[in-house]
């Protein structure tokens, strides 16, 4: 029985290209998944798109199209981006598949058999955009409390879910399970919520028609976010493939922005312990990105579209940037001042530079093989050391999504790295100490591998081109962090070190 990880995106909602927020979700849960590939475990990596709901209904009118079409256009925009940045997703959903309408009907069903769904009449003020329903106490002067557009007064008749039913049940868990809700604040905000006492929630329509019928009703179409909350079931075989589902439900990670928190961290939970499934273990909520200081908006003609910042500075480097800057879980600014600002220093000047340096004069002082080192001298214990401490660091801080800690710590080594070049100077020891020469240049070629291993999750592309330029034969994606952490590796099944091209070129301003 191996280790199995299961980490998902949310489903992303087809009525809009994909922004800087989608991609930023979807490379967080990329780097998670390939950290924990590292580490030996087998990952499933959840990702793909919401179909359903009004505002696609709305959409599709306008263009004279059917939402199916529309839905088959839109989600080739989520597949290109995600293939652009190098997503490594294992699987993918789509809501409009007969699979997961079987799920959603399933669920649908089996709560109401239990007596948790009934059927009701419904008024109060909606908000089309945001497909959802807010109390004469939530509305602002008749605007959406979320999006500020003006909302609708309607009353229809609706089947209900007892939520009210869970708000005892889910305060326990939450009392018990503090990390059920990441990072802290929005932990805070959940429970408070929760303490002031759940309503039972409305989670049928019938003013459209373009969703999952309920079952036995179909005049009736199912609330879009409880069909899209089931993805998470739909995606890993539930009712499907049982050997799937026991090796990875629970989720270890729903990844999400802080906007949908509410859905993920009470609705989510209170529908499956009415049908007995057990809970995920973690929703984590990141910030938002505001552009140059100011919210993005369509109307202000700021929206980052990430294929063109990918384009114009590089997919690993668009990917380092955004992990490195800003901590995961905080609200971060976008500029492209900051983005160059980060290739020039981190990438180039300082990582980019170690890793020439270092193939540099192992090709040219020993031929571009390298020999196992001697006993330690000069400044190697204080490397090895500090470098050991910090790989564990950048370990404990992955964990709990510190990415940009993480980023910090592998970011030392490199400066550790950078130092240790200049004080033991290879040059002056090629004259007249080659047993030293060739311990440093081992030392060298060794910190190298782990910042380049420690860099892999981030940039998956440039660490795989430094990997095989320093000799090592399997590709980076196979290692195995545990069999390759330690600071001493054997150096003699490498083929040949080679020269690399300049990985980073700085952009000039």
């Amino acid at each position: 029985m191996g280790k199995h990880y299961y980490i998902t995106t949310p489903i992303y909602y087809i009525n809009d290209v994909p922004h800087i927020g989608h991609a930023y979700t979807t490379i967080a849960a990329d780097i998670m998944a390939r950290y924990k590939r590292l580490q030996g475990y087998e990952v499933f990596f959840l990702t793909g798109v919401d179909e359903h709901g009004q505002k696609a209904e709305k959409t599709a009118a306008e263009r004279q199209i059917h939402p199916k079409d529309l839905a088959d256009t839109m989600v080739q925009t989520f597949t290109d981006l995600w293939q652009m940045l190098n997503i490594s997703n294992t699987g993918f959903v789509r809501t409009t598949e007969e699979r997961h309408k079987r799920v959603v009907q399933y669920f649908f069903q089996k709560i109401q058999e239990k007596g948790d769904i009934y059927l009701g009449e419904y008024e109060d003020w909606y908000c089309v955009p945001c497909e959802s329903y807010f109390t004469e106490l939530q509305q602002q002067e008749g605007k959406c409390p979320d999006c500020g557009r003006l909302l609708e007064r309607l009353k229809e008749e609706t089947y209900f879910f007892r939520m009210s039913k869970y708000t005892e049940p889910l305060l326990r868990y939450l009392e018990e399970h503090k990390d059920f809700v990441l990072p802290e604040v929005r932990y805070n905000e959940v429970y408070s919520f929760v303490k002031g006492g759940l309503r039972d929630l409305s989670i049928s329509r019938t003013s459209f028609s373009w969703g999952v019928p309920v079952p036995g009703n179909p005049r009736h179409v199912i609330y879009v976010w409880f069909d899209a909350l089931l993805n998470y079931l739909t995606g890993i075989g539930y009712l499907e493939n049982d050997q799937l589902m026991a090796d990875f439900w629970p989720c270890d990670t729903h990844l999400i922005g802080k906007d949908i928190l509410r859905f993920h961290a009470v609705y989510w939970p209170s529908f499956l312990m009415s049908l007995g499934v057990e809970l995920p273990k973690r929703v984590f909520a990141h910030g938002w990105w505001t552009v140059d200081g100011q919210k993005m908006s369509k109307s202000l003609g700021n929206v980052v579209s990430p294929s063109e910042i990918a384009s114009a500075y590089g997919v690993d480097q668009f990917r380092f940037f955004l992990f490195r800057e800003v901590p995961f879980g905080l609200d971060g600014d976008f500029s492209r001042e900051a983005i160059v600002h980060r290739i020039n220093g981190d990438l180039a000047n300082d990582f980019g530079n170690l890793v020439s340096r270092s193939v540099t004069m192992i090709k040219k002082f020993s031929n571009g093989m390298l020999e196992q080192p001697g006993g330690p001298g000069g400044t190697d214990e204080h490397l090895i050391g500090r470098t050991v401490g910090l790989v564990a660091e950048y370990g404990k801080e992955m964990e709990s999504f510190g990415f940009h800690k993480a980023l910090a710590s592998t970011f030392d080594i490199v400066s550790l790295l950078n130092k240790y070049v200049d004080t033991e100077a290879p040059w002056k020891l090629a004259k007249d100490n080659r047993a030293r020469l060739q311990t440093v240049l081992y030392n060298l070629w060794n910190g190298v591998r782990i910042a380049t291993l420690l860099l892999h999750p981030f940039m998956p592309q440039k660490t795989d081109q430094i990997w095989k330029a320093i000799g090592i034969g399997t590709p980076i994606g196979t290692a195995s962090q545990d069999r390759e952490r330690g600071f001493y590796y054997d150096a003699q099944g490498l083929s040949s070190i080679e020269n690399i091209p300049p990985l980073f070129p700085r952009i000039e301003k």
